[in-house]
């Protein structure tokens, strides 16, 4: 089994660090870099950045606030949130970051898919899918940070995005996403079965049981935590510990 990566999941607007359920109800917590700091220092593998209003305003503002995180922590970087360009990613990439994250682009625009592997590589580019249910074992993939619908199902999309050459696919269940219910295995399960490049799946976890069902059904690369880290329920080392001791192969 690949080692598994434990990645915070820090979604902002503006300057703040925010919250929501379901994509929904945006929450104010913080300062992002703050937030980013303690997961580095609690041992997170990576850390995931997403400018949730980008697309709705049409320009990525988190340049300076990954200037500030790459300074003093020394793990990959994603970064995502409106981008439409090979320019617009090179200005992510020289603020420090190591991967990019598209969703919105990429459904408005496949080929941007392609152009940003060929330029910095299928690793350097993850590509976002915000699945909704929609229906029995449907799904829909959301874009505009699940404000708007693509009319596409999801499961052909993940499909679809590893054609075109994307390095990692990180699968959101908007149904799931705040609301600490557990993952979505039905969906994990789906996608994890058309595609082969590594999975990072978001959206549900709420306590470490969750974990052992979704390993007993799924074989991810990473899973990316928000509400249970940002509120203080679990910490990194917590679920690191439990993966170790269910004998799943963890990141030191």
């Amino acid at each position: 089994m690949a080692k598994i990566r434990v990645i915070p999941r820090l979604d902002i607007k503006n300057s703040n660090l925010i919250k929501s359920i379901r994509l929904e109800g945006l929450r104010k917590l913080g300062s992002p870099v703050d937030f980013a700091k303690k997961y580095y220092e609690n041992g997170a593998d990576e850390l995931l950045f997403n400018d949730c209003v980008a697309s709705l305003y049409g320009r990525n503002s988190l340049l300076k606030i990954i200037e500030e995180t790459a300074e003093n922590i020394f793990i990959p970087l994603t970064v995502g949130g409106g981008i439409t360009s090979i320019e617009e990613a090179q200005n992510i990439f020289r603020s420090g970051a190591d991967k990019i994250s598209l969703n919105s682009g990429a459904i408005k625009k496949n080929c941007l898919i392609s152009d940003l592997a060929e330029k910095f590589g299928s690793q350097a580019v993850v590509v976002e899918i915000q699945a909704k249910q929609s229906g029995p074992n449907e799904w829909e993939a959301l874009f505009e940070n699940g404000r708007e619908h693509s009319r596409q199902n999801a499961v052909d999309w993940a499909k679809r995005v590893e054609k075109l050459g994307a390095g990692e696919i990180l699968l959101t269940s908007v149904d799931r996403e705040g609301t600490a219910l557990g993952f979505d295995i039905e969906l994990i399960q789906q996608v994890m079965n058309v595609v082969s490049i590594p999975l990072i799946v978001s959206g549900g976890m709420g306590k470490l049981e969750h974990l052992s069902q979704l390993l007993d059904t799924a074989d991810v690369s990473g899973i990316s935590c928000a509400h249970v880290l940002h509120y203080d329920e679990l910490n990194i080392n917590t679920i690191k510990s439990y993966l170790s001791s269910t004998n799943r192969d963890v990141r030191k």
